[in-house]
Formats: C-alpha cells, sequence, structure tokens
C-alpha cells in the first residue's frame, strides 16, 4: 500500500488520464514517462489529467471473468446471493462465511481504493500549485476530496480500523508502514472532505459523470446515516444531519425517478436523472466487464463467449417480494428465460433467477462490448435515506411517506399509511432491501442497522446470529471483512480483525 517512488506514483496517476479526456488531446501530451512530480503539476491540463486519475481506481473492483469479481463480495456477505461458478473460491468463502484474509476480493479492494486515495492525495497537494483558474481549481480539488472520501468511506465500512493517509507518499515517507487509526477519526476526515467539495462550486448535476454538487450531498447524506448507527452510533443528530442533506437534494428538483426499470440499464440513461453518481464506462475504450457474471453458466444466450454464472439472486429472496411488485416481474429487476444466442425464436430456461437491472441488452445480444456504467447513487437512494432519517427523528411525517411511496408507486405497489414510527422504519428498511438490492448497498446496511431480513418470516433478525436460507449462521466476525493478508505481514502496526 503507497510502498512506490514518486515517479512510479505518477506513471499510476497518468494511466488515468484518458477517463475524461479526448484521445486527441491525450496524443497532443508530452511523453509521459519523462514526468516526475516536481516538474508534471505546471499546467491547468495537468490538473484536470491528475484528478481523472482518481476515478480510475472506483473501476478495478469491478472486473469479472471465470474467477468472479471482487463486486461481489459484499453481495455474497448478505445471503441473498448464489452462484454456479465452482472455480470462483472466494464467492463461496464468503457465501458459506468461510472468509479469510487471503481472499483476493478484499485485497483488490484495499489495494485499488488506497491508490485512489493516493492519487487524491497527490491532487489536493499539488493543484493549489498550478497558476490557473481559481474557481476552476477549487472544483477540481472539490472532486479529489469527494473521491477520497468515497474511497475511505467504503473502506472503513469494510475494514473498521484502517491507515489514514492524508498526504502523498514515497519511498522515504514515514507513511509506508502506518497503523490503522481509530473509526471516528476516519468518518471525522470523510465529512471534512465531503463538506470541501460541497462548497467547491461544482453544478448540481454532471451529464459527463464527474463529481457533482448532487452526488456530494448525497454521499454526505449517506454517511451521516452510517454515523448514526453502528459503529458510532451518534443517533439523533446525525439522523437529522442526514435528513437534512438528503432532503436538500429532493429540494433541488434535479433528480427524478426514471418512469421505467429499463431505463437502469439503458446507456443513453447514464448520469442523469435518477443517475446521480456512476462508475464511468464506455464501449470500445473501457467497457464494462461485468456482464459476463451476470448471465447464468453457459447457457449459449449470449454473445460473450463467457458465460460464468457468478452471480444471482436466491430464489427465497425473489419469492419475499409481494407478488404484485413489478420489480420481481419478468426482466425488471430479475429474468428467469432468454433466447437461444443463435436461435433467438427459441426460449432457454436459465433456471435461476438472475440479476436483469445490469442487464446490457444490446452487448448481450450483438457486441459482447457493454456501454453500461455502474450505480453508485441513485435517487431512489437518496428518497430512502430520507424517509429513514427523517421518521428517526420526527416520526412518519407527510415528506417522509412521498419519498417512501415514490419507490413503491413505480413498483405498482399501494401507498403506506397510518403507521407508527416502528412500524414505518422497517417498512423503509424493506424497501432498502428490495429496491436497491444488488447494487452492493444492502450489506452495507445492514452492518450500520446490525439487522439482516429473513426472506422466510419478511422481518428483521439481528444482524449476528441471523441464518441465511442455505445454512450459515452470521457471527460477530463477520461485521467487517479480514484485513489482506500482504498488509498485515508486511505492516506490523495493523492488527487483523477478530476472527480471521
Amino acid at each position: 500500500m503507497n510502498r512506490i517512488s514518486k515517479k512510479y506514483k505518477l506513471l499510476l496517476l497518468l494511466a488515468g488520464t484518458m477517463y475524461f479526456t479526448s484521445c486527441s488531446d491525450f496524443l497532443n501530451e508530452s511523453d509521459p514517462s519523462s514526468f516526475t512530480v516536481e516538474n508534471y503539476f505546471t499546467k491547468p491540463e495537468h490538473a484536470r489529467s491528475s484528478v481523472n486519475a482518481i476515478y480510475a481506481s472506483m473501476r478495478d473492483p469491478l472486473g469479472s471473468g471465470f474467477g468472479g469479481g471482487p463486486w461481489m463480495m459484499t453481495e455474497f456477505a448478505t445471503g441473498l446471493a448464489a452462484t454456479d461458478l465452482g472455480q470462483a473460491v472466494n464467492s463461496y468463502f464468503i457465501k458459506d462465511l468461510r472468509n479469510t484474509s487471503d481472499n483476493s476480493y478484499g485485497q483488490n479492494y484495499w489495494a485499488s481504493y488506497y491508490r485512489g486515495i493516493g492519487n487524491a492525495n497527490l491532487s489536493i497537494s499539488k493543484v493549489p500549485t498550478i497558476s490557473m483558474d481559481a474557481a476552476e481549481s477549487k472544483k477540481l480539488m472539490g472532486e479529489a476530496y469527494f473521491l477520497r472520501a468515497f474511497y475511505y468511506f467504503n473502506l472503513v465500512q469494510m475494514f473498521g480500523n484502517i491507515p489514514l493517509i492524508t498526504e502523498p507518499t514515497s519511498l522515504q515517507s514515514e507513511q509506508l508502514r502506518p497503523a490503522a487509526a481509530p473509526v471516528e477519526d476516519v468518518y471525522n476526515l470523510i465529512v471534512e472532505d465531503l463538506k470541501l467539495a460541497e462548497a467547491a462550486g461544482l453544478p448540481w448535476t454532471d451529464p459527463t459523470g464527474k463529481v457533482s454538487t448532487g452526488a456530494v450531498k448525497s454521499l454526505l447524506a449517506k454517511v451521516y446515516l452510517t454515523m448514526a448507527g453502528f459503529p458510532l452510533q451518534k443517533g439523533a443528530e446525525y439522523y437529522t444531519l442526514a435528513a437534512q442533506k438528503a432532503g436538500e437534494v429532493i429540494d433541488s428538483k434535479q433528480f427524478r425517478l426514471f418512469t421505467t426499470y429499463d431505463d437502469l440499464h439503458n446507456p443513453a440513461k447514464k448520469n442523469v436523472d435518477e443517475n446521480i453518481f456512476m462508475i464511468q464506462f464506455r464501449t470500445q475504450i473501457l467497457p464494462s466487464n461485468w456482464q459476463v457474471s451476470i448471465i447464468p453458466y453457459n447457457k449459449n444466450i449470449s454473445q460473450y463467449s463467457d458465460e460464468t454464472g457468478g452471480i444471482y439472486a436466491t430464489a427465497n429472496f425473489v419469492k419475499s417480494y409481494d407478488p404484485a411488485d413489478l420489480r420481481v416481474k419478468e426482466k425488471q429487476f430479475f429474468f428467469t428465460k432468454f433466447t437461444n444466442e443463435t436461435n433467438r425464436n427459441q426460449e432457454v430456461d436459465l433456471g435461476g433467477y438472475f440479476i436483469y437491472k445490469h442487464f446490457d441488452t444490446v452487448a448481450q445480444t450483438s457486441t459482447a462490448n457493454s456501454d453500461l456504467n455502474w450505480p453508485v447513487i441513485r435517487y431512489a437512494d437518496v428518497l430512502l435515506m430520507y424517509a429513514e432519517a427523517s421518521n428517526e427523528v420526527s416520526g412518519p411525517t407527510a415528506k417522509a411517506y412521498e419519498a417512501v411511496n415514490a419507490t413503491r408507486t413505480r413498483a405498482q405497489l399501494p401507498n403506506l399509511a397510518g403507521l407508527s414510527k416502528d412500524q414505518f422504519r422497517e417498512a423503509v428498511w424493506k424497501e432498502r432491501w428490495y429496491e436497491l438490492c444488488f447494487e452492493n448497498i444492502t450489506w452495507f446496511d445492514m452492518v450500520r442497522l446490525r439487522k439482516a431480513f429473513n426472506v422466510t418470516t419478511k422481518q428483521f433478525d439481528d444482524y449476528v446470529g441471523h441464518q441465511f436460507t442455505y445454512g450459515p449462521v452470521i457471527t460477530q466476525r463477520e461485521l467487517l471483512f479480514p484485513l489482506p493478508t500482504s498488509e498485515v505481514r508486511n505492516n506490523t502496526n495493523l492488527k487483523q480483525n477478530p476472527g480471521y
């Protein structure tokens, strides 16, 4: 982690400069192998390219194939996901609650996100030294602060006590083997970074996919909501802050729910309307590659040569939906049948409930080159965060009902009404489980709430002691993932999480 020289770190940074840069701009650059940290940050273009590079680490965990994919880590940890991919041993270790510190999924998140943090630290340190338009410089810094907060927020939730590094590092740095910081210190930095991003003058929306004010306020709402719960348990004050920030996003009128679930996986709808913030991909340049994981194992339905059956929903979870819920209808959130790759008039029974909300129809049926982005923050999430947080403060107000009922109306379910505070709380939780499934959100909800949805009783169990429908029982150790073996072995200042 961060054990790289200044020059090598800059080469890693420059590798991401095409994130939002055109090919012509890239070709006009000087030979990047001649750059060092000392001589690179001299022009406004360097500031932009350095910030662009911070985004790149978001993509790394989404890599998928016959070995599975790191993004599946938090999905298998919910007990709501199944797989037919026998060689993806990391998936089974997590799914069966037999995880170890050798799991490459956790290693990928750790290495990728600390690389992103390292690039953010470099930009935060160097961009202010460049002579450029002050307003543009402030906006770039806002993006860098947001991205550093994003990486730290995910890492602290997954791993607990982690190193807190806020300065660029080199081989001479004292931070080569950093000690872990208290969880609250990490959260304090996250909040500080997001407040700086909030004041950076970013636009409310950004159709190119860069950080926007809407994204900043939405993530800040989620951070406050998490701080209100476990492990910090800051309670009412932070529920109030979460409701306030989510309310600002709602009141901005800049976002809206899609009228059809098809738009959730429509490349033409990237970065607009419901999609507040996404991880960016582009067909033929940086195509998204989780498509091979969300289709069944070798059923010959796809133009992709690899059909891995890497992840799909358990039947028990899907059957726990209200039968009237549109989300559970065929080819809404899930699909159980599709046409044969060589004969589209022939229907194939897939043998399970596969994930349609991430399904790129064009890529699967013709190009094998996906143009879909990965959703990070949807407006539906913001509505449900507002409903949950405001209920904890004031009970189920009219605005809280309006927020949760917006997602239910789209699902063709009746409006909630006349509920007590406790009933409303669990109704919103349930809506989050059903609406936001398979978007790397549910496990984080489980840990902050210390609750797990029982798909048989349709009630919420305590997280520790909850039994998955296929047998394993969650223990205290599953509140966190293990620190990667290599990190603990090479850094004696780090202590492994309990139980691993």
